[in-house]
Order: C-alpha cells, then sequence, then structure tokens
C-alpha cells in the first residue's frame, strides 16, 4: 500500500486530524518513507506561493503532526517542528499541540525527555510559539526543567492550576528569579483570576509554604529590578501581609531595601520596619539615614516623622540624627529642607558635639533664609549672614550675530543633489540655477537633460505645487524640453488660502519657471542672502542691479520684493545714491526705499472669546487660537504689503520653519506667523523649534509678544534644551521682552499647553547660567495667571515654580510687593506651596533691598 501517497493527499488536504491517525498506524518502515518524502513535498507546496504569500501556513499543522509522527531524532523533530515556513511571527500560538502530543505519545520516555529539553532552551520570549507543547511535555515526562528564565516567564504567562501541576515544586523557587516574570504579571491582581489569587490559595492550603513567599519575595527585591519588573511581587508580599514577628525576622533583608529600590519597595520594607518592633540604634540610624537621602518627598518626610517620634520616646537617639538631617539639607524641596533644619534645631541641645560639627557643615546647602535658622542653633548663637549656597555667574557674551552666506552652487553635481532640505539650501540652490543658465543655457541643458528624460512624473499630476521643490522640478523640466505642461506657473500655484511667507517663496520658484519657459531669466538673482541671518547687503544688491542692467534684462518682481525684505533696517546711504544713478526702475525702487516700521498685536481667543476669558478655566484649553494683527502703512508693493500684513487667519503652509529668513528685518512679523505652529495642534505636524527661535532672535526689528511666544513655546518643550541658548543670546544682546515672555509663558501653562515641569527646568537652568534677573522678571510677570482662585486646586509643579521665582529673586536681590502673592501669602493652611508663597512674599517685602 502506497502509505506516503495516502498521507501527502490528507497533508494537501490540510487535514491534520486524519495525518494522526494514519501516521500512528505506519510500521518503522512506513515512518521512514514518509519522514524522507516530508522535506520534499514542503518544496513542492512552498512552490505554489508567492515568497510573501501566507498560503503555506495552512498546511503547517498537517506537515507538523506527520514530522513529529516519522522523524527519527529529537533534534531533527524540534527542527521541524518550528519551521518559519509553518507559523510566521503574526499567527498566533500552536493550535495542534493535542496531535502533536498524541503522535509522540508511543515514543520512548527518554526520547520525550530529551525533545521536551530540546523545546524548553527553544524558548526566547514567554509567548513564543512552542511554549505550550514544551509546557505539555515537561508535565507528561515529570521531568526537572532546565534553568531557562523564558520558560518561567511562559510558565507564569497562562492561567494557573497550582493544585494539579507537577511544575510547581520545579518551578516555584525559579518564579521570584527569572527576568521577565514581573513584567508578565504586572496587571496580575488578587481580585481576579490570576497568579496571585491563586498563589494566596495555594499558601492557604498548605500546598506551598508561605514563608518560602515571602522569603521569595524578599528575594526578589534584593535581586533589584525597575518598579515594574517588581510590582507583582509587592502586591503578592503585602497580600500576604507579614505578621510583626515575621518581619522582625527578615529586618536586615528590610533595611538593605531602604536606599535604592524602587518607591513602592522602599514604601513596604519601611512599614515593614515600623510594625517589627523595637530596633536597635544603629538598625534605626542606617534606616534614616537611607530614607532622608532618597529622591522621593513620600519617604523623606515619613523617615523624618519616624525619627522625631524615635527622638521623643527615646530622647538618648538624638546623638545618633545628626547626620541623617544633614542628609536631608540637600533635599530639592524647600517643605522638607524647612522640616529637616526644625527638626534640627529641636533636637539640637542633645547632639553631641560630633553631631553639631556634622550638621554646621551641611548649613552651606540651605537657601539663606533657612541657612540663618540653623546657624542660630548651631554657631553658638552667632546669626551671621550665611555666604548663599549658589552664586549665579555672570551673563555669558552672545556669540556672533552675523556669518556671511554660502557661496551660490558652481556645478551641475550639486546643482542636481542639494535639494531643499534647509532655506539656505534652497536659496543657494536658486541662485546656482539662474547663475548656471545665464552662464551657459545649452551646455546645462545637454548634461541635464539625460538626468530628466523619464523622470519623475508624478510631479505633472499633481493638483497643486506647495512644495518649492515641485517648482524646481518644473523649471528643469521647462530649460530640457522635457515638460509635460507648458505654462504651469498658472495651472500649479495654490488656490486654497497660504500664508504670505510660503506664497512669497511660491512666486519666487514660479517666476523663475515662467521666466525659463518665455528666455526672460536675468543672469543673477537680487534676493540670495548675503548673510547668514537671511539679509542682502544694500552694497551687494545694487551691484547685481547693475549687472542684470548692463545685460539689458530686468529683474524678477517676486525676487525684488524678497530682496526688499532682506535689506538691513539700517539704510547705506552710499549704496542708495548708487541705485539713484541707475536707469532701471528697480533701482529707483531701491533709492527710495525705507524700512516700514510695523505694529504687531497678539490676541488670545478661546472659543470665540477674547483676551478677558479666565484662563484658570481649563476645560477650553484646547480652543485657544492666538491671533495676531499688524499695522502698517502700504508700500505699493503687492508682496510686500501682503507680507506686512499678517492677515488674521493667514491659513497653513509648508516649510514654516523657512519664514523668518523671508524677514529677517522684521522678526515680529515672522513670529506673528508662526502663531498657527505654536501651540499644539492635531493639523500642525511641528510645533516652533529652538532653530526657528534662534533665527529670529539673531534677526533684526523690534521684539514683542509673537516673538514671546515662540520663545516661551521653545522653553517649555522638554525635548529642545537648546532654548536656554536662545534666551541667554537674546539677553546678553540686551534684547529679551523678559516681561512679555513672562506673560506668554504664564498663558501657555495656565492653558495646558506647557508642564509647569518643564518651564521650571528650562528657566532654572537660564538662571543658573547667569540669566537670574531675567528668570525673576519672567517668573514675577508669570505668577499672577498661574497663582490659583480660592477654593481652586493648584497646578502640579506651581511650588516648584514659586521655588524657582524666591531664588531667583534673592539671587537678582529683587524687592518689591505683588499683590497676588500678597493675597495668597495670607490664606490659612500649612501647605508646602503656601510656605513657598509666604517665603517669596516675605523675601520681596524685606527691608534690606532696594525697590526692583
Amino acid at each position: 500500500m502506497d502509505h506516503c501517497g495516502e498521507i501527502e493527499k490528507l497533508i494537501v488536504a490540510r487535514q491534520a486530524d486524519r495525518v494522526a491517525e494514519r501516521v500512528k498506524a505506519l510500521d518503522e518502515q512506513g515512518r521512514k518513507e514518509v519522514a524522507a518524502r516530508l522535506p520534499e513535498l514542503l518544496k513542492e507546496l512552498r512552490a505554489r506561493f508567492d515568497r510573501w504569500d501566507d498560503g503555506l501556513v495552512a498546511y503547517g499543522s498537517a506537515l507538523r503532526v506527520a514530522g513529529a509522527a516519522t522523524f527519527g531524532g529529537a533534534a531533527a523533530v524540534a527542527s521541524w517542528l518550528y519551521r518559519r515556513d509553518f507559523a510566521p511571527q503574526w499567527d498566533g500560538p500552536d493550535a495542534d499541540v493535542g496531535l502533536v502530543l498524541a503522535v509522540l505519545a508511543d515514543r520512548p520516555a527518554a526520547w520525550r525527555a530529551d525533545l521536551a529539553e530540546r523545546l524548553v532552551l527553544r524558548m526566547r520570549v514567554p509567548d513564543d510559539r512552542g511554549m505550550g507543547l514544551a509546557l505539555a511535555l515537561l508535565r507528561e515526562t515529570g521531568i526537572e526543567p532546565p534553568p531557562h528564565e523564558p520558560l518561567v516567564a511562559g510558565w507564569v504567562s497562562r492561567e494557573p492550576s497550582l493544585s494539579d501541576d507537577p511544575l510547581l515544586d520545579h518551578l516555584l523557587p525559579r518564579l521570584f528569579e527569572a527576568q521577565g516574570v514581573g513584567r508578565a504579571l504586572q496587571w496580575d491582581k488578587a481580585s481576579e483570576k490570576g497568579w496571585l489569587r491563586a498563589l494566596l490559595e495555594a499558601a492557604e492550603s498548605g500546598r506551598v509554604r508561605r514563608e518560602a513567599l515571602i522569603d521569595g519575595c524578599v528575594r526578589r527585591f534584593l535581586l533589584g529590578g525597575t518598579a515594574i519588573d517588581l510590582r507583582f511581587f509587592v502586591r503578592l508580599h503585602e497580600a500576604l501581609d507579614p505578621s510583626p514577628a515575621e518581619a522582625a525576622a527578615r529586618a536586615r533583608d528590610y533595611l538593605r531595601l531602604l536606599p535604592a529600590s524602587p518607591g513602592p519597595v522602599a514604601e513596604l520594607a519601611l512599614k515593614r520596619l515600623r510594625a517589627c518592633g523595637e530596633l536597635a540604634a544603629d538598625d534605626l540610624v542606617e534606616a534614616w539615614e537611607s530614607l532622608l537621602f532618597r529622591p522621593e518627598r513620600k519617604l523623606v518626610r515619613a523617615g523624618m516623622s519616624w525619627l522625631d517620634r524615635s527622638v521623643r520616646r527615646a530622647p538618648e537617639l538624638a546623638g545618633l540624627v545628626a547626620a541623617s538631617l544633614a542628609s536631608a539639607f540637600a533635599a530639592d524641596s524647600a517643605e522638607l529642607q524647612e522640616k529637616a533644619v526644625e527638626l534640627a534645631v529641636a533636637h539640637a541641645g542633645r547632639m553631641t558635639e560630633e553631631g553639631r560639627a556634622t550638621v554646621r557643615e551641611a548649613i552651606e546647602l540651605l537657601p539663606p533664609h533657612l541657612g540663618l535658622r540653623a546657624s542660630a542653633a548651631f554657631a553658638g548663637g552667632s546669626v551671621a549672614e550665611a555666604e548663599p549656597a549658589f552664586v549665579p555667574p555672570p551673563l555669558p557674551a552672545a556669540p556672533e550675530r552675523v556669518h556671511a552666506f554660502p557661496a551660490p552652487i558652481e556645478s551641475i553635481e550639486e546643482l542636481m543633489t542639494e535639494g531643499a532640505r534647509s532655506w539656505q539650501a534652497w536659496e543657494r540652490r536658486l541662485a546656482g540655477f539662474v547663475t548656471l543658465v545665464g552662464r551657459d543655457r545649452e551646455g546645462l541643458v545637454a548634461e541635464l537633460r539625460p538626468r530628466l528624460i523619464g523622470g519623475p512624473g508624478w510631479t505633472y499630476r499633481e493638483e497643486a505645487w506647495e512644495w518649492v521643490s515641485l517648482w524646481f522640478d518644473g523649471a528643469t523640466h521647462s530649460l530640457t524640453g522635457t515638460a509635460a505642461v507648458r505654462q504651469a506657473w498658472t495651472r500649479y500655484m495654490p488656490k486654497t488660502r497660504l500664508a504670505a511667507p510660503l506664497r512669497l517663496l511660491l512666486h519666487r520658484a514660479a517666476e523663475i519657471l515662467r521666466a525659463v519657459e518665455e528666455d526672460t531669466l536675468p543672469p543673477l538673482l537680487l534676493a540670495t542672502p548675503t548673510h547668514s541671518t537671511g539679509h542682502v547687503a544694500a552694497a551687494e544688491l545694487v551691484r547685481r542691479l547693475a549687472v542684470i542692467e548692463a545685460a539689458g534684462a530686468k529683474p524678477l518682481a517676486a525676487d525684488l520684493q524678497q530682496a526688499l525684505l532682506r535689506l538691513p533696517r539700517t539704510p547705506d546711504p552710499e549704496a542708495m545714491r548708487r541705485a539713484a544713478r541707475l536707469t532701471s526702475g528697480a533701482g529707483r525702487i531701491v533709492a527710495g526705499w525705507t524700512c516700514p516700521e510695523v505694529a504687531i498685536e497678539l490676541e488670545w481667543r478661546c472659543n470665540g472669546e477674547g483676551e478677558g476669558h479666565d484662563w484658570h478655566d481649563r476645560s477650553h484649553s484646547h480652543d485657544i487660537r492666538l491671533v495676531p494683527s499688524a499695522t502698517v502703512a502700504p508700500t505699493g508693493l503687492p508682496l510686500v504689503d501682503l507680507m506686512l500684513s499678517v492677515p488674521e487667519d493667514s491659513g497653513g503652509g509648508e516649510h514654516c520653519e523657512w519664514w523668518a529668513s523671508t524677514l529677517p528685518s522684521h522678526r515680529e512679523v515672522a513670529a506673528a506667523y508662526l502663531m498657527p505652529h505654536a501651540l499644539r495642534r492635531y493639523w500642525v505636524h511641528d510645533t516652533v523649534g529652538p532653530e526657528q527661535a534662534r533665527e529670529l532672535a539673531r534677526a533684526e526689528g523690534p521684539v514683542g509678544a509673537a516673538f514671546a511666544v515662540v520663545l516661551a513655546r521653545v522653553l517649555g518643550d522638554p525635548r529642545v534644551p537648546e532654548s536656554v541658548d536662545v534666551l541667554l543670546e537674546t539677553a546678553a544682546r540686551g534684547e529679551l521682552p523678559a516681561e512679555e515672555v513672562g506673560r506668554q509663558a504664564g498663558l501657555l501653562v495656565a492653558s495646558g499647553e506647557v508642564r509647569m515641569i518643564d518651564m521650571v527646568a528650562a528657566l532654572d537652568a537660564a538662571a543658573r547660567r547667569g540669566a537670574h534677573t531675567y528668570v525673576w522678571r519672567i517668573a514675577a510677570t508669570a505668577l499672577p495667571a498661574l497663582l490659583p482662585a480660592p477654593g481652586e486646586r493648584p497646578r502640579n509643579g506651581l511650588a516648584g515654580f514659586v521655588a524657582l521665582a524666591a531664588a531667583a529673586a534673592e539671587w537678582s536681590g529683587a524687592r518689591g510687593e505683588i499683590p497676588e502673592v500678597r493675597a495668597m501669602a495670607a490664606r490659612r493652611g500649612g501647605s508646602g506651596l503656601l510656605r513657598e508663597i509666604r517665603r517669596l512674599h516675605d523675601l520681596l517685602t524685606g527691608d534690606n533691598g532696594q525697590e526692583g
């Protein structure tokens, strides 16, 4: 009988259960014949499908069952079962474990044990495809599983049945040691049917020893790990609820957990130590020193409370607390520092001289007002002015404002590879293209044409060209006669509303395309920058006009208007006189040019409301808009007037990171165009970044609310620490509108656009690098928008902001009452925020300083 043919037909028919029946009935020779045929059959089946097709998976179960039954060695079976052909990564767990076990049932016990061990060692992750079969074989054979961490994580990833699981005795001790177990069980809770509940029931029934579970948890804590890794074991330990006697037996282990374990583990250890009865004095000191040195305020507070109660019960312990309290002087919370000073002063009389000296050495870590209190108790009654813990450095000098702009592209190779990755690259490419065409149009066409034939025809399938690179493609195709459309500038200019800086960029590109097609391209461009800020030197602009005039050409209209917007604000009289001597109309326009003065106003609107909106109402934070407006006398030049008008709704657009370079003498106007990009919006891919802020800082012109929004926005973005450099640079030049930045920063934080913690981090870094006076002015202006109304819950991190304000005020010698701070300082309560507010108020209203 043709056993191979019959089984092959069943495999092709995908009848895995029938395959299992037939192969079990085969004799030894029949099995060898099937085993020899299977690899060849696999190749034939694979050839039926494309390499990316999933069709072969459908035959997987039948092939696996046939191979498991017929291959002779355990190694061969293990390799065959888990071929990638049978189950791609996205397939689910094996659904044929029962069939495979059935065809393996008549194999010798030692053979099956060998296969089980091989399958275990193949496992790499808890949800590995072969985990179900490996666990089943281990249970059937009863062998001790080899030490392999993924196996333990895989075991606990399945629903437990501990009462009759032969793997429990082998794997339970490993559960507290193997990596991956904690993450697999991190969401397991006693209220649900899972491992936590099963282990508790097993301990209650006596199936496992309760002490073994407690010891296992403690052992796992000592091995270390993240809070996520240890979350399950914390729950198990607390559900077991060790008695005071059980805790006392493990006190040394709990003490070892206090200094560096994740917060939940340290809290657990503290709880058990405080419940286990009296500890030796040395153990108490070790516990206090560990807790008071931790970063978590909750644990530091708990440690100080434990220390205070212990000393009050046993006054002789006061001689041992100096080092612990001295370490708390360095806490990052003014509340904790104040509490540490309070305890140190309260117990100073019982400290040893050595302990008092330890406290005296740590006083320099305290802010001056707390340092004075501590000095009064520990410096023999002397209340001399203590040196501040930190003296800010002077403001660093600003870097060079302007560098020379790179020369235009000179080679065809660079022209085709430079691209438009930045506004600098785009300007060089544009200028290089025009220059190369004017120098040798025919030679350029001869070199470009072979590169463009059969090129990106998709360019002409676009409805509109909103990217400048598309216009460049159109210009090169028009130049070489490979364009799919004539007069593309009339067809592809976007009809939708676009921001004026983008429209100017597109008009400049479109007029070059048109001039190429009409053969009216001038020998060079006027608006190519001469400086890194985007400016064009007046003398160079006049020289370029003279070159164009001498060639009998006319400058391009958008190019000329962009050049005017790039002239420095300070006139160059000699250049203007030379421009007046030119005969062209463009020369007369340049000769009569004066930089327009533009007044920008900015309004915050929320749900149709104006600036009177209550920014403490956080329910509308996602409906905020920043609405700029401009007042300027018209120049009569359409694109210039468009650029300086800043319509209320200017529309979106691409290349927004280039816009500052189009208005280098009007940075507040450029910043106003960025307002839709200053807030987080689903239609804006990226908000403004530090490079845009830096370009605005190095440009010219007045600064106001729009520039302040840009700077405040990047200061509040944790991804862009370079924003501190921009603040320092602007401050060093005396151009930082600190009060306006503070006002906008307060609104950004109050509206939920910026996190308090990120703003505090940036301003603290700026203050410590020399901008403390400016930071104080920013913080003082922002505070009224951030302080909570009576009965309102304070914003997260507000105490840290007030502490920063107090530090900056102290470093700056600031004085002068802030009404909102005074009003809040008068409220009842003892929260950390109120303590910080009162400290700031006392500092500002003190007698020793000038009004600021």
